[in-house]
């Protein structure tokens, strides 16, 4: 079966547009609507709240069915739908209702598209990269042409380019091929639970829980930080840019990466990124060199961390058990770990300040790096520990 390469890199395109629409603005515009810091990280935790109980469940649902497809296609619908609520409320219990439904069917695609573009690739895992890439380049795109909107038109603006991207989610959604799962009825070659006991494994999931708290604060509040500080929305949204930018080179070049470090170091070399990063941005923010510093170890804190991340899962879990260790990564990572990031950055925005909120990001990060550390061994970098 030929690879889908286009379709595939189209939905990631538009569903990382999304991200770059929603992320980076979103939290202004509730901010512009009146709600506090509390109020905010509230419902933009709902996102991750949602990734933490929908996933697992669309996961088992799709490899109990033996398809993915039909779930893609019916969430990207549901989650323009609950995202149309926007457009009628500004009040916290309306925002909080929309967040909920949006948040419920958007969580459940991403983790089974992720399994449906690695049974694509089966054994050609290297070009995962070539194909993720678009969703960084659909983030980029979005994220400077609406931050230059924003400047003129006013944040309003945020919702109709959201509903916009979500719909062209649904249309991408629909024009997805399934993939045959190409185990057959040969039963995995250990049990889903055992391989998650593992110490590699349950490292690699502890360490991403906490990578994801660690950006729970700058998905929430890195935008208003900036804000704060001066900086004008289509800076902000350069800045953004930037980021994406690191990664989408450390995704281009990812397959001569992983011919020459092992999976081990490059997550090594994330998290300790990260440390670094976090404290940039909390401590250098009047510092445009240092935050441009900061925004292009974006490649390796996310980019490298979330491609090696994948290779590993798709080493050590077999093909009829794909879509669920996907959920479930995406349940402890972004879901869990955003969540509980999000939230307590928060709770410190007002009485600490944003700079407290981003060294605690950077003490999440290095939590990881020491778990990670731990429970990998280097002598045992490539099994299933």
């Amino acid at each position: 079966m030929p690879l889908p390469y286009w379709r595939l890199s189209a939905y990631y395109f538009f569903y990382f547009a999304f991200v770059g629409a929603f992320s980076p603005y979103f939290g202004l515009y509730l901010s512009s609507i009146g709600f506090g810091a509390a109020d905010i990280a509230i419902v933009m935790s709902l996102m991750q709240v949602m990734r933490i109980l929908a996933p697992g469940m669309w996961g088992w649902l799709a490899d109990r069915l033996g398809a993915r497809t039909p779930i893609v296609r019916a969430a990207g619908a549901a989650s323009l739908g609950g995202f149309l609520i926007f457009f009628t409320t500004e009040s916290f219990a309306g925002v909080f209702v929309a967040m909920a439904l949006m948040s419920f069917f958007w969580s459940a695609s991403l983790p089974l598209v992720e399994a449906l573009t690695l049974e694509h690739l089966k054994a050609r895992v290297a070009r995962y990269g070539a194909i993720r890439v678009w969703g960084s380049i659909g983030f980029v795109v979005i994220v400077l042409a609406l931050g230059e909107m924003l400047d003129r038109t006013g944040l309003g603006a945020v919702l109709w380019a959201c509903a916009l991207l979500l719909a062209g989610v649904a249309a991408c959604a629909a024009c997805l091929p399934e993939a045959p799962l190409h185990a057959g009825n040969v039963p995995a070659t250990q049990s889903l639970r055992d391989i998650l006991r593992s110490r590699p494994v349950a490292g690699l999931f502890g360490a991403a829980f906490f990578m994801s708290c660690a950006h729970g604060a700058l998905y929430v509040f890195y935008s208003i930080h900036l804000d704060e500080h001066g900086y004008s929305k289509s800076v902000i949204g350069g800045l953004w840019t930037l980021g994406v930018l690191a990664e989408i080179v450390v995704f281009l070049v990812m397959p001569w990466l992983l011919r020459r470090f092992t999976l081990r170091a490059m997550l090594l070399t994330a998290l300790l990124a990260a440390v670094v990063r976090f404290q940039i941005i909390g401590w250098a923010v009047d510092s445009p060199v240092w935050l441009v510093g900061g925004q292009l170890l974006h490649g390796l804190t996310f980019g490298a961390f979330h491609a090696c991340s994948v290779a590993a899962l798709n080493q050590w879990f077999d093909a009829r058990q794909q879509a669920r260790a996907q959920a479930l990564y995406g349940s402890a990572s972004f879901g869990a770990g955003g969540m509980v990031g999000g939230l307590i950055s928060g709770w410190m925005w007002v009485p600490f300040g944003g700079a407290w909120a981003f060294v605690l990001s950077s003490v999440f990060a290095a939590a990881g790096l020491l778990l990670f550390a731990r429970s990998w061994p280097a002598d045992g970098a490539s099994g299933r520990g």
